[in-house]
Formats: C-alpha cells, structure tokens, sequence
C-alpha cells in the first residue's frame, strides 16, 4: 500500500500510473485531480476524483460507462475488475449463469447504450442478477445517475485498497 504523503508527492506522470485505472481505463480523471494536490485524506483525494467525473461532458461521462465490463463476461477484463467480478463469484458462473448474464447484459447495453455497472463487493451472483433485473426497467436518467453512483462506490473501495493514510 502506498500513503497518502507519498501519493502527493508524485509527479503528474507517476500519479497518472498509480491511479489511472482506479476509473475503469480512464486515466483522465486522475490526470485532472493531480492539479488538486496535496489531499488531506484518502477521502478527500476519491472526492476531488469523483468531482471530476461529475463535471465531465455527457460524451465522457458515456465513455466512461462503456469503459466498464459487462457483468459476468469471460473475455479478459482490467485487473481490478477481475477480482471484484471473482470475489462475487462471476467468475464461476455455470453455462446457464453465463447465457442468462449475456443475454440481460446485452438487453441492458440494447436500452442504455453503455454496459451494466455495479459495485459487486459483498455481493453474490444472485444479488447481482437480481440488480439488474430491477434496473434495467429504470428510465435513462435514472440509470445514469445509479451508474455514477455505482462508480463512486467501485472507485472508493478500490482507492482504499491502494492508499493508506
């Protein structure tokens, strides 16, 4: 783990590296936070992140979402992604499971454009099933706004992961 001192202590490039993919393959986000050094708190570096992410243009914001895996996919997907997806257990899914999770994925991305997104830590195959049958009968607001939200959860336990202090 690396401390909240010596992550305000890098350079932009180095920052970038270290942070880069906390937002799924958007290394963007920390590009712009790192102008916002030194952070007070691990708490404080997420919220000058996310707050990137809220002022970002609606093309970003969409570039954003569709950074993201689908739920459940056997293709190869970013490292921090593959351990959430395994610790739900996604990664184990039966032939059945993966047909069902293909297909309300597809359906999903079919209506919103962008993949499901889910904060799946402490979650089980079920519950996250069950997410997405619920929320794919939101309106578009609605699911981008529950996106964002997903992400800032995804995003802090991933900052917390890395960053002490």
């Amino acid at each position: 783990m690396t401390t909240m001192n010596e992550m305000n202590e890098l350079d932009r490039q180095a920052f970038v590296a270290e942070l880069g993919e906390i937002f799924e393959h958007s290394p963007w986000i920390a590009n712009a936070a790192w102008e916002q050094r030194p952070f007070a708190s691990v708490e404080a570096l997420h919220e000058a992140m996310a707050n990137v992410v809220r002022e970002a243009s609606k093309d970003q914001l969409i570039e954003l979402f569709r950074a993201h895996p689908d739920l459940g996919t056997r293709l190869a997907v970013a490292p921090y992604s593959a351990k959430e997806q395994q610790g739900a257990g996604l990664n184990q899914l039966t032939s059945e499971e993966y047909e069902v999770f293909s297909e309300m994925n597809r359906k999903y991305v079919e209506q919103f454009g962008f993949p499901f997104i889910l904060a799946v830590r402490g979650k089980t195959k079920e519950d996250i099933l069950a997410a997405m049958e619920s929320r794919i009968l939101n309106s578009l607001q609605e699911e981008t706004t529950q996106a964002l939200s997903e992400i800032e959860k995804i995003t802090k336990f991933r900052i917390q992961d890395l960053i002490t202090g």
